[in-house]
């Protein structure tokens, strides 16, 4: 991941260490699978330094993305125009015709400043984890399109080394009409390309390859490369359906109002003694006075009124899935009085600065609870 701000970083480097960072960057980006270029809504400016890095990553294009964070900071109008404004910066820094895909959201798990775009930033959220989970799945067709560019470009270096050599003999010892030599290498590759039928693409700036690999290389990618690929096809069908976006910001909101799966399941009041105090029950009365203006039905709310109203705090779903979860103790998909009010709590501990536990501690079990999972056991 790189960003505009970790562009200072190359002055640094250079001036501390000595070493050049753009060719670091190139030596990073050939064995990367994925490779994040971050941007913030209100600082979209690309200095020399950080187009400099972006340069560096050039033959990459494809394990590009690009993240447009902070989008929480401006409304959904001027979201619109900083989001026209970058892709137009993008495309003077990179020149190619390939639109780059690019993510809006806000990532992290404060409180949205502006929430006009609550549900856009939680499907490119969903789409950029989704991008990520799905790398092991893609490595092998990764690593085959690699060996695929490598092997052209191996050819390609064999023709123009080829051609050279040929050239040498009626130049040998002469270093003037050497030097035009090199000096038309552009001209040669322009020869190599119609003579062999060669993308344009497919050349280097300058290398050195033996000529002898030539019938090897045109082995390979006639025959074997088409060989691999009804093993793809076959380890696909093997690895079968793969679970949804999981891990990370999603742990354990994949079910309830703020997303669907399989519940998550927490071994929580094992051992739990009734006699402790529930830290909830100061401002239960509070949370009582929203319960009940809410309209609950036989005593519990929905999943649809319970998102309505823990949205308008305002944090993150991803936050507020997981306090669904921890929530929602006998996992049923509603709250009653209690799990609402359990509910309440953690989003103002939440809005408050705390982290929230991985899972229900005893003295955040609502009492009945306790009773039932006694009864249970």
């Amino acid at each position: 991941m790189f960003s505009s701000h970790g562009a200072a970083l190359i002055q640094l480097f250079r001036s501390k260490t000595g070493y050049d960072f753009p060719a670091v960057l190139r030596w990073f980006a050939e064995r990367v699978d994925r490779i994040i270029l971050l941007f913030d809504a209100h600082k979209l400016e690309i200095s020399d330094e950080f187009s400099e890095a972006i340069g560096a990553l050039k033959g990459n294009e494809d394990k590009l993305r690009v993240v447009l964070n902070k989008a929480d900071m401006v409304g959904t109008q001027q979201l619109m125009r900083v989001y026209g404004a970058l892709m137009w910066s993008l495309g003077k820094v990179f020149g190619t015709p390939e639109v780059l895909r690019v993510y809006i959201g806000s990532f992290w798990s404060e409180p949205l400043m502006v929430a006009d775009n609550r549900k856009l930033f939680e499907l490119e959220e969903e789409d950029l984890f989704a991008d990520i989970q799905n790398l092991p799945r893609n490595a092998a067709l990764r690593k085959l399109n690699d060996l695929v560019k490598r092997a052209r470009l191996v050819r390609v270096h064999a023709h123009i080394i080829s051609y050279l050599k040929q050239e040498m003999p009626s130049v040998f010892r002469k270093d003037n009409k050497k030097k035009n030599l090199i000096y038309q290498l552009p001209v040669i590759f322009s020869k190599i390309q119609l003579q062999h039928n060669i993308s344009p693409g497919d050349f280097p700036d300058c290398a050195k390859m033996q000529p002898n690999l030539m019938t090897a290389l045109d082995e390979l990618l006639s025959a074997d490369i088409s060989k691999l690929m009804p093993l793809l096809r076959q380890e696909e069908l093997e690895a079968g359906e793969q679970p949804g976006v999981q891990g990370g910001a999603f742990i354990g909101t994949r079910a309830g109002p703020f997303g669907e799966g399989d519940p998550f399941t927490m071994e929580n009041g094992e051992g739990c003694e009734e006699e402790e105090d529930w830290v909830v029950t100061k401002d239960k009365p509070k949370y009582d006075e929203i319960f009940y203006n809410l309209a609950p039905s036989e005593g519990k709310l929905s999943g649809n009124k319970a998102k309505d109203w823990m949205e308008s705090s305002r944090l993150p779903n991803s936050v507020l899935g997981r306090i669904w979860k921890l929530s929602d103790v006998d996992h049923d998909g509603m709250l009653d009085d209690e799990e609402f009010a359990l509910a309440s709590h953690l989003i103002e501990v939440k809005l408050e600065g705390h982290g929230l536990p991985p899972e229900l501690p005893t003295r955040l079990i609502p009492p009945s609870k306790r009773r039932q999972k006694g009864s249970d056991a």
